[in-house]
């Protein structure tokens, strides 16, 4: 009897557990669905900058920019984007791997020597950073830069970024985030924010070159130009921050399910064995009731 009070106390805690996952599971859903919503809203814009951006790099003009000067890369900096919490399986873990490879691989294009500061977004990869004893390896953390911070706050931080890179603090500046394919892929990618690369600009340019005659650009193409970049570049940030949202919350969506499924397993094991046990029981009774009338 006190086996099956034990199982029954099991079975009870599985199935609460299972509840907690589904629920989980169903709140981490819906955050994806309102994060894609999100970018939707966001890409009209970005892809309206982009055209622009386009247009005015198909009329072959010599465009004057801060911004998109290269330079002798001495000191890089690198935004890693994580979570703030916990519960989404590996995900902080990917990412802090495929981080490692691309500290490597900067140190190998750039030199042993490289300063590369590291700024952690969420509390999880900026616990992992600060452990990192690497050489020439900086951890910056700001108050109120998480995973979960507003739009405001976004641009506040690409602003600082982009004094530190103009000021001369930083030649080269990426961020590395999880890209957002599907509610079960999330791939992890690098994005150079500073200098911002003509690669980048060029997505949504004109097809057909003599479009470009229609436009008249006032006060001139290069003042438009120095402009909109830096318009480009918050509206590259916010979409890799909300990118970051919608795939840590369909890590979560994943782990919870397979929680979710362990549990039912389990749960399905326990009950199997409870009722063994119970009937193991019952027949034991049933034996000594006939044991007793075949004494009298």
């Amino acid at each position: 009897m006190a086996t099956l009070k034990a199982l029954r106390t099991r079975i009870g805690s599985v199935s609460s557990s299972e509840k907690i996952t589904g629920a989980m599971k169903m709140i981490s859903s819906a955050k994806v669905h309102k994060n894609e919503q999100e970018l939707k809203k966001l890409l009209p814009f970005r892809n309206q900058v982009k055209s622009i951006m386009g247009h005015l790099l198909d009329t072959n003009i010599e465009f004057d920019s801060p911004l998109i000067i290269e330079r002798e890369v001495k000191r890089v900096g690198v935004v890693i984007y994580g979570t703030d919490d916990g519960l989404c399986g590996a995900y902080n873990l990917n990412i802090f791997k495929y981080l490692l490879a691309e500290l490597a691989s900067l140190r190998e294009k750039y030199g042993n020597n490289v300063e590369i500061t590291l700024y952690p977004v969420g509390k999880k990869v900026a616990k992992i950073a600060t452990k990192l004893q690497l050489p020439h390896l900086n951890v910056v953390t700001q108050s109120g830069v998480d995973s979960k911070m507003s739009s405001k706050v976004v641009n506040d931080f690409t602003e600082g970024l982009r004094h530190d890179f103009l000021k001369g603090g930083l030649d080269l500046v990426e961020v590395v985030y999880m890209r957002y394919v599907s509610m079960s892929r999330q791939v992890p990618t690098t994005e150079q924010l500073f200098p911002v690369s003509r690669e980048a600009i060029e997505g949504s340019k004109a097809t057909n070159e003599s479009d470009n005659k229609l436009y008249i650009f006032e006060p001139d193409a290069n003042s438009i130009f120095n402009e909109v970049l830096p318009m480009f570049v918050l509206s590259t940030m916010q979409e890799i921050t909300i990118e970051n949202r919608a795939s840590e919350q369909a890590a979560r969506v994943m782990a919870m399910q397979s929680a979710n499924d362990n549990a039912k397993k389990l749960l399905e094991s326990l009950q199997l064995e409870f009722n063994k046990l119970r009937q193991q029981g019952i027949t034991t009774e049933l034996l000594d009731i006939l044991g007793g009338q075949v004494e009298k």
